[in-house]
């Protein structure tokens, strides 16, 4: 718990201040919001907008659609929101892939990292390495024997440039290996990703703890690793990176936030800065986050934006030095 406290749910006084400095105009929401989840179904992203969907209409006032918009690890869903009225009605369930490790690596999509409007960072995911429950691997250790000894394993991601994808080039990286040392095996999507190990048609992945959650109670996978600076409470018998001498894993780290197109009216970024900031506060989305290995993270949108840079700069580096970025 000790974890969750530290991180715990950070609304910064800005965003508080917002509230009361804005008028909310009566009329927004005046239908359904979408929220775009830019991938597959079961994956962190879209387990935390259906999360808020459930808990946010209350203090929206209006539902909120969850519409899967898959392809191109993230960009296609992320594109539309980009490209949509920016009347607040259209919004993208940001993830760190999309939003940051695609941008810095793929020069060339239709959008940058800062083409939209942060309303707010919602949530942080830890990081899990897993492998199957029939996995001849039981520890980190035996499974880092295995690659540096030139065992052939093949690896679930997202997509290539998603947060699964980087994760493992950056694992590989900090223990001494090519890039190419395990073959990448792309899905559309965290939840394709996970039932292609359980199913056995991957050996391991690197991934949310919200996603992998499911499959660890159920002994489908065994999880050999995670990136908090200390045991996670809903795993505590498995290893820190920093235990496991890997601390610079735990820069490796999901996110999700809220994200509009580019330019919302300020009415509608007050109204989701009052959403949020009540959202904090709701226990009944607190602990179905926290149920989901999420550790509840509100931001501002000012700080959302400065935390998001810091993680485009960071994965911008680690693309750049192998030799990754597309221009």
């Amino acid at each position: 718990m000790s974890f969750l406290k530290r991180i715990g749910v950070t609304m910064s006084l800005a965003a508080l201040a917002s509230i009361g400095g804005a008028a909310v105009a009566a009329d927004y929401p005046s239908k359904p919001v979408t929220l775009v989840v830019p991938y597959g179904p079961g994956g962190a992203a879209d387990l935390a907008a259906r999360t808020l969907s459930t808990e946010a209409p209350e203090y929206l006032g209006e539902n909120i659609l969850v519409v899967n918009k898959t392809g191109a690890g993230g960009v296609v869903g992320s594109t539309q929101v980009a490209k949509s009225r920016n009347d607040g009605h259209t919004l993208l369930m940001a993830r760190v892939g999309s939003q940051a490790t695609v941008p810095a690596i793929n020069r060339t999509i239709p959008y940058k990292w800062d083409d939209f409007t942060f309303l707010g960072l919602i949530e942080k995911n830890p990081f899990v390495l897993g492998v199957s429950a029939d996995s001849p691997y039981q520890t980190f250790d035996e499974l880092k024997e295995a690659i540096t000894n030139g065992e052939r394993l093949s690896y679930a991601s997202a997509g290539v440039g998603t947060l699964l994808h980087m994760a493992m080039l950056i694992m590989l990286d900090d223990i001494g290996v090519d890039s190419e040392a395990l073959i990448h095996v792309p899905f559309k999507g965290g939840g394709k990703a996970t039932a292609a190990v359980v199913g056995g048609h991957a050996d391991l992945i690197f991934h949310n703890l919200s996603g992998l959650s499911g499959a660890i109670e159920s002994g489908q996978i065994r999880p050999l690793l995670t990136t908090t600076p200390e045991r996670f409470a809903t795993i505590p018998d498995t290893p820190t990176a920093q235990e496991m001498g890997h601390p610079n894993l735990e820069n490796v780290i999901g996110w999700t936030g809220v994200w509009g197109p580019k330019d919302l009216p300020e009415d509608v970024v007050a109204k989701w800065v009052e959403v949020l900031g009540a959202i904090a506060a709701d226990e009944s989305w607190l602990e179905a986050t926290q149920k989901l290995g999420s550790v509840p993270a509100i931001l501002s949108p000012d700080d959302t934006k400065a935390f998001v840079e810091g993680q485009v700069n960071t994965f911008s580096t680690v693309a750049e030095k192998l030799n990754m970025v597309i221009e």
